[in-house]
């Protein structure tokens, strides 16, 4: 039995976070209000390359608090990719607009243009590019688009902080991004979102529903239903700890992808992550995909690194396949093809490199037990032509 057990993830928290949050704590100002606060927003916004940024309780408040401040509602539409995770419908669906679940592409794993494109209606208000797994979406092709047909496009960038497109950070190039802090993410603040934009009315109007739509004129005076969507000061203050020194967590990101990738050369039909040319992953995930598995073979791997210590996740299942949104029509083929066929095998920045090797090592191990069950269960079978076949 194993008893050195490696997580797909883990914060990295140092002690300087911690004097940071301790910091916070003794200045006695705990909730929503500080000097931290202010200090992660304006701190964020420069790193991302954006004009405003807005601390925010979690990811997904920062969509739904995006989409809110573009009056999203009954009657409209907005475009999300089928791969993604739930939250992202969940937050379209909060605003009483329909989400319209489009495909992706199979190299970025990422929304596709082309699919996007035919997808949009005269309801059609905005769509939201998932920047997935670290890889950036198609923002150029996406924002042609968009800008044809009056769309607004949220960035969500969840996984992506860093990420670049032609030099360009995530988060910087739609009418918002939108980015989660929960403790998996390349930063973290525990639990933990931000917006950001470079619209002053948006950003005005984002703020305001933030903190219950109060008005900054006059105290306790509402001026319509908002929410309380707000991070707290010890919160931001463990972002601050950890953004000074993002840049060094994505080398070791970018580090721990190239490890991987040399040590699983010719595994072949294994693939590991692929980048486009014109972008720049953040590597918030490790992925490997193999196109002939099918769910139950994909998951029997995952047991069996289970079994040798090593933890690993699935892909995501397409959001159209869920119970809440059964009921709407899409078609999604490579979504559906690639969700049984991927793993996210564990990838935090602390990771040293015999941690990786360890990895390497029990997943071939994994993958050559499941090929040989594979093997005998297929010579069980009836011979071809009695009505079963073996898939190859």
């Amino acid at each position: 039995m194993n008893t050195t057990f490696i997580p797909v993830s883990q914060p990295s928290i140092t002690e300087e976070d911690i004097a940071l949050v301790a910091d916070a704590v003794r200045s006695g100002w705990v909730s929503s209000l500080g000097e931290y606060i202010t200090r992660f927003e304006e701190e964020f916004a420069r790193f991302c390359g954006s004009s405003y940024a807005l601390t925010v309780s979690n990811g997904t408040a920062a969509l739904h608090l995006a989409l809110a401040a573009l009056d999203t509602g009954p009657g409209d539409e907005v475009i999300v990719p089928d791969f993604t995770f739930v939250a992202t419908a969940n937050a379209v669906t909060y605003t009483g607009a329909q989400p319209v679940f489009v495909d992706i592409d199979a190299e970025t794993l990422c929304i596709d243009p082309a699919s996007m494109e035919r997808a949009i209606t005269k309801r059609t208000k905005a769509v939201i590019a998932v920047h997935l797994y670290g890889h950036p979406a198609a923002m150029d092709d996406i924002l042609s688009v968009a800008r044809e047909k009056n769309l607004h496009v949220i960035e969500d960038a969840a996984e992506a902080h860093g990420a670049r497109i032609n030099g360009k950070r995530v988060g910087s190039l739609g009418t918002f991004g939108t980015f989660s802090f929960y403790g998996n993410k390349i930063i973290t603040t525990g639990e933990g979102g931000m917006l950001t934009t470079d619209c002053p009315r948006l950003y005005g109007r984002a703020k305001e529903l933030r903190d219950h739509a109060m008005s900054p004129d006059k105290r306790y005076w509402h001026t319509c239903v908002g929410y309380n969507y707000r991070m707290t000061n010890i919160q931001a203050a463990l972002g601050v700890a950890q953004l000074s020194r993002i840049e060094q967590v994505l080398f070791r990101r970018s580090q721990i992808f190239s490890r991987y990738r040399e040590r699983l050369s010719g595994l072949s039909p294994l693939t590991i992550n692929r980048t486009a040319p014109w972008a720049e992953n953040s590597y918030w995930a490790v992925n490997i995909e193999n196109l002939l598995w099918d769910e139950p073979e994909r998951n029997a791997v995952m047991a069996r690194l289970k079994e040798r210590g090593v933890d690993s996740r699935p892909y995501f299942y397409p959001v159209s396949d869920m119970p809440p949104y059964r009921h709407i029509v899409c078609d999604t083929p490579v979504a559906h093809r690639i969700s049984p066929c991927g793993i996210t095998l564990p990838s935090f920045s602390a990771m040293t490199d015999d941690q990786i090797d360890a990895v390497c090592t029990a997943l071939r191990d994994s993958i050559a037990r499941e090929e040989t069950s594979a093997y005998e269960h297929r010579n069980q079978l009836p011979e071809y032509g009695s009505g079963l076949c073996w898939r190859s």
